[in-house]
């Protein structure tokens, strides 16, 4: 319910000091009964440093890896997916994703072809901004992909009128990225006590409410906050633990944060 996104996150050089809490990092997301770690060849040295870590940690057999590909052309698709799989140490793809729907069409035959040999285990489509929205729902209704992923908050809520709807009907699996609106979320809560009924669905912090919202909705797979933080990690891991809230709480909760 809870995974990992590595934007900008896992973008680090190959020090100790840089990629020590990264490891405590993918330690406690196991520990903590998670698995999906989200990245893409456009987040710098990310993809090589998830691959570099789960194998020195020896976690690879308990995580479920999601990049994308985010390039013109079937060729240069194909070698940047298995670029992809070296850089993150896979030999099975869990999910293959098209990153901002960037040549959708010529990369969606290729990992139809890839789902059916093995290669990956799941195809999928992306993007971070509303504006897609419309592109996503279309594809979608077409059953090509097995997941979407795109953006969705308490405050960028678009996605609640047409676009998680038609995911639920169409069975596609959702993945919500920019869960805390590119940390917006946490400037506009600051100074601001967390209200005492949320302890009514087992809410102790700002970033479990914001993540319990998203998590909460029917259509929603998984939300995958980055962070290179293990202290932020641990909090935002539990809020995939407890009650979720209702719908009536769900209300109570926009109302909250509309009113800030």
């Amino acid at each position: 319910m809870i995974g990992l996104g590595t934007y900008q996150s896992f973008a680090v050089g190959s020090s100790q000091r840089d990629r020590d809490p990264l490891r405590e990092v993918l330690r406690e997301l196991v520990r903590l009964g998670g698995s999906v770690i989200d990245s893409s060849p456009m987040y710098g040295s990310s993809e090589g440093v998830v691959g570099d870590l789960s194998d020195e940690l020896k976690l690879r057999p308990q995580l479920f890896m999601a990049t994308k590909v985010w390039t013109s052309g079937k060729n240069q698709g194909i070698d940047q997916m298995n670029e992809s799989f070296r850089e993150m140490r896979v030999r099975v793809m869990d999910l293959m994703q098209v990153h901002n729907l960037v040549d959708w069409r010529t990369h969606a035959n290729t990992l139809e072809d890839w789902k059916e040999r093995g290669k990956i285990r799941y195809t999928g489509v992306t993007h971070y901004h509303s504006g897609a929205y419309a592109n996503l729902e279309s594809i979608m209704k077409l059953r090509r992909f097995d997941f979407a992923q795109f953006n969705y908050s308490i405050v960028e809520r678009e996605a609640e009128q047409r676009l998680l709807p038609a995911a639920l009907d169409n069975g596609t699996a959702v993945i919500i990225n920019r869960p805390f609106a590119a940390g917006g979320l946490f400037r506009r809560v600051r100074g601001e006590a967390l209200p005492p009924w949320a302890a009514e669905f087992d809410c102790t912090s700002w970033a479990q409410f914001f993540l319990k919202y998203i998590v909460s909705h029917p259509a929603v797979t998984c939300a995958i906050p980055a962070t290179s933080k293990p202290k932020h990690l641990i909090d935002n891991m539990a809020a995939g633990y407890g009650r979720l809230p209702d719908e009536a709480t769900r209300k109570r909760m926009r109302m909250v944060i509309d009113s800030l």
